[in-house]
């Protein structure tokens, strides 16, 4: 992807969809029947068209393939850490997939005016808030994706997944990883037209995304940060009705 202009990446999304039909359904069968047992519950939350970053909690390596795995209607785009290019074999599964990556260490420009691009162009992007993996409980979180939402005006969809913490154990004795996604009420950030938002209220719209995601996580222990959900506001949140995904 990088030896693509961010307008030739972005163009070129339609031409990855049979890479990802063949690779989805590779997880979807050997994947699901040798390595995980996967469930979901709230699907009917997935936009099936428009802008859409799926708010992905993050507990393990695998938690970006469950997310590829388990959503159907449509397919998504994960922002995956430049460090995952290193490895021969992930450099062909980002690659294939048609990923595009993110460097942690900086601001990296590229990778934010790429994701504001896809949701622009209707695409639905993974992004995990906290940048990082947390399998303690949820942590602080960046400003980017509610920086990235409210440029594009994507829809947020939560995306709680527990259980995958425990994978590298449960291979270890020949078992199959656990892995449960929970869909959360899918949302916007109210901008009011505004092209600019004040970091303060990115701030606040970052910790009102992060509370809902917390509500959607139905394992009270890995909420972390956010385990208080009673503390919960939504100033800053415009919930979408059925008819709108």
């Amino acid at each position: 992807m990088q030896s693509l202009t961010i307008e030739q990446y972005v163009s070129r999304q339609p031409a990855y969809a049979w890479r990802r039909f063949l690779l989805r359904g590779l997880i979807r069968t050997v994947g699901y029947t040798f390595l995980a047992k996967v469930s979901s519950t709230g699907k009917h939350y997935i936009p099936k068209q428009g802008g859409c970053i799926l708010m992905m909690s993050h507990i393990s390596a695998i938690d970006p393939v469950v997310c590829m795995g388990e959503i159907t209607n449509r397919y998504v785009i994960p922002m995956t850490k430049i460090e995952n290019t290193e490895s021969p074999i992930l450099r062909f599964f980002v690659w294939w997939w048609g990923s595009y990556t993110i460097n942690r260490d900086t601001v990296d420009r590229r990778a934010l005016e790429t994701s504001i691009a896809l949701l622009k162009a209707g695409n639905m992007i993974l992004v995990a808030p906290e940048g990082t993996r947390h399998p303690e409980g949820m942590g602080e979180p960046k400003d980017g994706m509610a920086f990235i939402a409210t440029k594009s005006d994507a829809i947020i969809l939560p995306a709680a997944i527990s259980d995958t913490q425990t994978f590298r154990a449960r291979w270890k004795t020949g078992k199959r990883a656990l892995a449960h996604i929970t869909f959360g009420r899918p949302f916007k950030f109210k901008t009011d037209g505004r092209s600019h938002i004040p970091r303060d209220e990115l701030r606040l719209m970052t910790q009102e995304a992060m509370y809902q995601l917390a509500i959607a996580q139905p394992r009270p222990e890995l909420r972390g940060l956010y385990s208080d959900i009673d503390r919960a506001t939504t100033t800053t949140l415009q919930f979408l009705g059925d008819e709108a995904v």
